[in-house]
């Protein structure tokens, strides 16, 4: 596989971002995609993104074949939420591997979750989604979205060479849909696309990040 640039990279953390104050918007009342409640939380927040992501997703799902769908799982995190995940990642991983310093534990919890205070999801810049048919059902992408790289043997690595032809097959149809939107992937999640925050701008080449931390409040629609 190519070289992974992982979140907690110093070059995405000296991204610049200037905040451009697009609210978030509820993708549930909106209808190219469906929004699952696997996470739902009791304010919505796991529906809601930046406008323009949305619309980004809006041209993905249509340059989707006939029949699939895009199936959001998640979209904005709270940061008290991605903090949790972080901090609970961090101490299953310090629990198994008693012998890692913190710097490299910081380093390998960012292969699943980003640094609260660089995180897509926080901006409500990243969703992580997959692919259904138009009744819902799921398709086989190789993993379930969230799979950690141990619990799925490195699987969630979106080139991961260990998993089927058909999910090689539709990762490559997932893939196409959302980069030509003008999306970008973290390459350990393949569920995991963002578009204008700092990953998005490192990996772009962008001159800063449009998106900083989000407020729930701050949604419209």
């Amino acid at each position: 596989m190519p070289e992974i640039i992982l979140m907690n990279d110093a070059r995405v953390a000296d991204t610049p971002v200037r905040e451009c104050a697009e609210p978030l918007v509820d993708l549930r009342q909106l209808p190219f995609v469906r929004v699952d409640t696997r996470l739902a939380d009791p304010a919505g927040a796991y529906a809601l993104l930046r406008e323009g992501v949305a619309w980004r997703l809006a041209r993905a799902a249509k340059l989707l074949p006939e029949g699939l769908r895009l199936l959001v799982t998640e979209g904005y995190r709270p940061l008290d939420l991605q903090i949790r995940y972080f901090e609970d990642y961090a101490a299953e991983l310090r629990a198994a591997h008693p012998d890692w310093s913190e710097s490299y534990l910081h380093t390998q919890t960012s292969r699943s979750l980003s640094p609260p205070e660089i995180g897509p999801h926080v901006a409500g810049a990243a969703v992580d989604l997959t692919l259904c048919s138009a009744d819902g059902t799921e398709l086989d992408l190789g993993t379930p979205v969230n799979a950690s790289p141990e619990e799925s043997d490195g699987a969630c690595y979106t080139a991961a060479p260990n998993i089927s032809d058909t999910a090689r097959r539709n990762r490559r149809t997932l893939t196409a849909a959302l980069t030509t939107a003008g999306l970008v992937n973290y390459p350990t999640e393949w569920w995991h696309w963002s578009y204008g925050d700092r990953y998005w701008a490192m990996t772009t080449g962008a001159p800063a990040a449009v998106y900083g931390p989000a407020e729930a409040g701050a949604s419209s629609g």
